[in-house]
């Protein structure tokens, strides 16, 4: 048998096999829940929420307790500064918002809470979700927010 007709079907294969890891090594993950609660103290309702386990998520609660006013942006999420950068080490290139994501925007270092749905968007980190209520978030005007560690 002619070694140029075994050879192939081995070189396709292995060729198909290398598009294939690659493609599903760039695709994002979504990152695993921690047990780690948080509590936004809103003026009528506190939301429960649970953060991710990764190092960006791990910083944000280094943060807490936190006081903060959340503006309204593109009638989608409120946001607002923190008082520091968070680290971005192991975060994706970006990520796709849901409702009730609650989210770091890296190039203007700021919290983003959603309440409707969202783009992918570069430079987005996903913190954690809310666990209900971000139809809560879609008054308009700014909202005053406590967000503090769960006991």
């Amino acid at each position: 048998m002619n070694t140029r007709a075994l050879l192939l079907p081995l070189v396709l294969v292995m060729t198909l096999s290398v598009i294939a890891c690659d493609k599903t090594s760039a695709e994002p993950t979504t990152p695993r829940k921690s047990t780690m609660k948080i509590n936004l103290k809103l003026p009528d309702k506190t939301l429960t929420a649970t953060l991710y386990d990764t190092p960006t998520a791990r910083d944000f609660a280094s943060l807490l307790p936190l006081t903060l006013t959340l503006e309204d942006y593109a009638k989608t999420e409120k946001i607002s500064d923190l008082p520091r950068k968070l680290t971005r080490e192991g975060a994706p290139a970006g990520a796709d918002p849901s409702v009730g994501d609650i989210a770091y925007y890296a190039p203007w270092g700021n919290l983003a809470l959603y309440y409707k749905d969202f783009r992918y968007s570069d430079g987005l980190i996903l913190l954690g979700t809310l666990d209900g209520g971000a139809e809560t978030l879609s008054v308009p005007g700014s909202v005053r927010v406590t967000i503090e560690l769960a006991k």
